[in-house]
């Protein structure tokens, strides 16, 4: 398993490396004393069952089985397995799939699947794409999968009623339960509710685990399976990395170390937080945390009530793409940028450019390269070139892509994302400023209880058509 290690590299953090706009020892030294009390803290509400997301490679794997099991008896009579979700519930389930599976997984034939289910991912209501789904699925033939902690997200629930109605009125009354599964909360909410009065299949969320710690809860773990992705190696790579991070000297635990960089660099002004990876696998793996850091760390109001404001912006890029795009501004742009790159050491797949039009300078020397090695010296080079630029930058390194590191690659980030929180002395798992949009929108649909936000809202100064163009 250690050969399987993802590692994180942070030479180029370091003022030795990067110049003026580097980190020295002394950075670290004195941040000591916020260190030592985060790592107390993580401990703690550990040990007291606060942070239940880190025991979910652990608590899930006889859910796991469970899954498993009614993945194998569904799967043969499921043509596509459609995702109802937003938020952590859709970016979650979406990087896997990208990373674990064929890049062009619902265009192969279903025997090239390996008689897997085609993913499709709802994660909007926009009539236009929610329409357009039905052009391309039979829902008789199909599963959806009503993922929603609350059983009251406006989006997602909205999607279930539409389509709850569709299929209906397609196969009846009584095949509906054969066609929807929920993953909800066991305790609370309208989800667990419908489904004991109406007979579908629930899978529960733990009552302690947020949406954009989900993923290796049955919110990640059901999709994953039903498209034929190691949902016990995903499990066991995220309790590898648990081992790892239990470390509690900092320079040997590579997810505080991420967290410490970050806030330090934040500190300093560097206050935009880019991921990079350097392959289409992890393209989504960014997006997921964008969701993640952006959703944690920025807050209004630290852990005492004080007004802060707080919170590194993340941004997602992708090489090589975006060295055509972004580069620019990330070379020489503002030194507000932490970029850290993903970058994969062995890829499966592999093409080797032929040796032709060799008379001609610019081509000839491609000649006999592979993609592996184009893309990988694609990052080092960009890597050289930030860095002699004097731009911080670090690089976490998978071995391999396969469900055992990208299992490591989200219990990383959301380990890291945790010890940030408690260095910036804000909650890292709540989200009041996402709860006063909902809360709005349900003013204004007229949601029973929500009637004095409507109040609030219909006192609110009126546009001036003045300042519309």
């Amino acid at each position: 398993m250690e050969g399987l290690r993802i590692k994180l590299d942070y030479n180029n953090v370091m003022k030795e490396f990067t110049g003026e706009h580097g980190l020295i020892q002394e950075n670290f030294e004195n941040l000591s004393e916020k260190i030592e009390k985060a790592k107390k803290l993580i401990e703690e509400k550990r040990k007291k069952g606060m942070l239940e997301w880190m025991e979910l490679p652990y608590s899930q794997r006889e859910t796991a089985k469970e899954i498993i099991q009614y993945a194998e008896e569904k799967r043969k009579e499921t043509e596509a397995f459609i995702i109802l979700g937003i938020g952590g519930s859709a970016l979650g389930p979406m990087a896997v799939q990208q990373a674990l599976n064929h890049p062009y997984y619902n265009e192969l034939p279903r025997e090239k699947r390996g008689g897997f289910p085609r993913l499709y991912i709802a994660d909007n209501i926009d009539p236009e794409r929610l329409t357009g789904l039905f052009d391309i699925i039979e829902p008789s033939k199909c599963i959806f999968n009503v993922i929603s902690k609350s059983g009251s997200t406006s989006e997602t629930m909205s999607q279930f009623m539409i389509i709850r109605e569709i299929i209906r009125k397609a196969i009846g009354d009584e095949k509906l339960k054969d066609h929807i599964v929920f993953t909800t909360s066991g305790e609370k909410g309208s989800l667990i509710k419908i489904a004991e009065e109406e007979g579908y299949r629930a899978f529960l969320i733990p009552e302690g685990v947020g949406g954009r710690f989900s993923q290796l809860s049955p919110v990640g773990l059901l999709p994953a399976a039903f498209c034929g992705i190691d949902i016990m190696e995903l499990l066991q790579g995220a309790a590898f990395m648990d081992t790892v991070c239990k470390n509690q000297n900092e320079f040997e635990n590579p997810a505080y170390m991420y967290a410490i960089i970050s806030y330090l660099v934040m500190a300093q002004g560097k206050n935009i937080s880019v991921l990079m990876p350097y392959s289409d696998q992890l393209k989504y793996i960014a997006d997921w945390y964008v969701q993640l850091w952006a959703e944690s760390l920025g807050k209004r109001l630290d852990n005492d009530g004080k007004q802060v404001n707080l919170g590194p912006t993340p941004l997602k890029a992708l090489g090589v793409t975006d060295q055509h795009s972004q580069l620019q501004l990330f070379v020489e742009g503002p030194f507000d940028k932490l970029i850290t790159f993903m970058a994969v050491k062995n890829h499966q797949k592999d093409l080797i450019i032929p040796k032709i039009y060799e008379d001609i300078p610019s081509l000839g020397f491609l000649g006999g390269k592979s993609c592996s090695s184009f893309i990988n010296t694609q990052k080092t080079a960009t890597e050289y070139a930030l860095t002699k630029a004097g731009r911080i930058n670090m690089t976490i390194e998978l071995p391999e892509v396969s469900p055992f590191t990208i299992g490591q690659v989200l219990f990383f980030f959301e380990v890291a994302v945790s010890f940030m929180g408690e260095l910036m002395n804000i909650d890292a798992f709540n989200q009041p400023g996402v709860e006063e949009s909902k809360n709005a929108s349900y003013a204004m649909f007229g949601r029973p209880g929500y009637e004095e936000k409507k109040k609030e809202l219909d006192a609110k100064p009126h546009k001036k058509e003045e300042y519309i163009l």
